[in-house]
């Protein structure tokens, strides 16, 4: 099909654009959703480990769609209202994970990264029913985890890192914690 053909589908650009990003979040969306939800609910490493590994299978094996929503942003390209809930699924499983360690610490304190006031106090926290400080410590391992796989796909970890499976595993060790999601012990059956 040539390019000019795509218009007798798609009203502009935008249009097409918006219909590629939308299938790309469900797309990644469901494949976490599915990968998280087949572990018990009390193991909490288990479900971060399933749904990052899903983040990364996924990005792994649609590398040019990961680029769309996770990559540069397309120049004059404004995303409107319709791919919020779609972009929101990742987030959402992450965010269900981390309330669920902040309601397994009972009393402890959970880790936390200090906030500015604004978004995560007015608007994201009281929505997820966690203090700020826990929230900005989800969107920092929200960041990590898609860094992490971003560096990988775009290829910034060649000629660093060789085993890159056991990078993305002490990688991910390293954000659970950060979330208060103990890790499994060294002998323990991954």
């Amino acid at each position: 099909m040539s390019s000019s053909g795509m218009y007798r589908y798609f009203a502009s650009r935008d249009e097409l654009l918006t219909t590629l990003i939308i299938d790309a979040y469900d797309s990644i969306g469901e494949a976490v959703e599915r990968a998280e939800a087949a572990i018990d609910r009390a193991d909490l490493y288990g479900r971060w480990w399933a749904a990052a590994s899903a983040v990364r299978a996924w990005g792994q094996a649609r590398p040019q769609e990961y680029g769309l929503v996770y990559g540069s942003p397309v120049p004059g390209y404004e995303a409107p209202q319709a791919t919020v809930a779609p972009a929101s699924r990742v987030p959402l499983v992450l965010a269900g994970i981390l309330r669920d360690a902040w309601l397994a610490h009972g009393d402890a304190p959970l880790p936390a990264v200090a906030s500015e006031e604004g978004d995560l106090e007015g608007v994201v926290a009281p929505l997820l029913g966690l203090p700020a400080g826990v929230v900005a410590t989800g969107v920092l391992a929200f960041v990590q985890l898609f860094g992490l796989v971003t560096f990988e796909l775009f290829g910034h970890l060649v000629g660093t890192v060789r085993d890159r499976d056991a990078f993305f595993r002490l990688s991910c060790d390293g954000i659970a914690r950060s979330m208060g999601v103990d890790p499994p012990g060294p002998s323990a059956s991954r």
